[in-house]
């Protein structure tokens, strides 16, 4: 019973972490003012460069890549292409004053074909198929600690994990300090509750709200390369991501809009969406899908009805700002 349950939290922190990185993402996006519902989308764009990155580095090597340089290259290319799908997101809603849930939406579509459509494209001219060499999928395995990896239970939990889920932990954990501890951050708050006060007070609105909501997407294309090069073992499948963004979007709603409590809610949030493989109940398939959004429609319920500023939405998501009007 012992190992299944350990096997089930482990399971459970890879399947969450591309949903943190998702999470992370929005919660910066969503704390300049902006709800960008195209994570799904920025996903998939960082999702298929991040591959396509490592893949043409191995051929430029001779099929002999520097594993350090492909993982650098790798999360370099992803986080500048979900940045871009960021920055098209921007530019209409802040810029030219789009609506800014119809310009998500769009993004997502955008987005998922661009993933869809260059994965099969280079897959294609590849020979069939689009894989990074075996020296570069090593660089994304477990990495066993010294030492730490030995202890027994909290060796399997804690010390055994690929590199990417101790950057999204530490990702998140920087980002908590930089809301609640940093001039930036509070000032990135005072933007998304109320931006013609912060305007009047000084503060570069427009600045605040670029800035945010480009790196939150470039956030979301890390979180995509982490499904090409990690979930798939860097082999591009289509339609790898396939609704990952959208949990990631409900697992903001779940933690409140708390980078802290993200990561717990990744864990959990990863846990309902692998509990088939590991606990067996006699309902449909399809109630484990159902889950996290279940829960995510309780907490909202709850969080409402408590009316904690705290752990709401930034009073101004979803309303562009009119500097003429304030």
């Amino acid at each position: 019973m012992l190992s299944i349950i350990l096997k089930l939290i482990v399971a459970a922190v890879l399947a969450g972490t591309p949903l943190l990185f998702g999470a992370l993402g929005e919660i910066l996006t969503e704390k300049s003012g902006n709800t960008n519902l195209g994570v799904e989308g920025m996903m998939y764009m960082g999702a298929v460069s991040g591959i396509a990155g490592a893949f043409f580095y191995g051929k430029a090597a001779g099929g002999a890549p520097v594993g350090v340089v492909a993982v650098l290259i790798a999360l370099v290319v992803s986080f500048l292409i979900g940045a871009l799908g960021a920055l098209i997101y921007a530019f209409l809603t802040i810029t030219l004053r789009a609506n800014q849930n119809v310009t998500g939406l769009t993004l997502t579509i955008f987005g998922t074909g661009f993933g869809n459509f260059f994965g099969d494209f280079i897959a294609k001219n590849a020979g069939g198929s689009l894989v990074v060499t075996d020296g570069v999928k090593a660089m994304f395995k477990g990495i066993a600690i010294p030492g730490l990896s030995k202890i027994p239970v909290l060796g399997t939990l804690l010390f055994n994990y690929n590199w990417m889920v101790y950057f999204a932990v530490i990702v998140a954990v920087v980002m908590a300090w930089f809301f609640k501890r940093s001039r930036v951050g509070l000032n990135l708050r005072a933007v998304g509750e109320d931006p013609a006060t912060a305007d009047a007070a000084g503060i570069n609105v427009t600045r605040y709200k670029y800035v945010a909501t480009v790196v939150g997407g470039g956030i979301c294309g890390i979180g995509g390369m982490y499904i090409s090069m990690v979930s798939q073992n860097g082999v591009w499948v289509f339609d790898c991501v396939s609704g990952y963004g959208w949990l990631a979007v409900a697992l903001v709603i779940f933690a409140t809009w708390d980078c802290n409590r993200a990561i717990l809610v990744a864990l959990v949030f990863g846990a309902l969406k692998i509990m088939r493989l590991y606990v067996a109940l006699p309902i449909p398939s399809q109630f484990y899908d159902m889950a996290p959004y279940i829960v995510t429609i309780i907490v909202l319920v709850i969080t409402s009805m408590r009316e904690s500023r705290e752990h709401a939405q930034p009073k101004s998501c979803g309303t562009n700002y009119f500097r003429e009007e304030r």
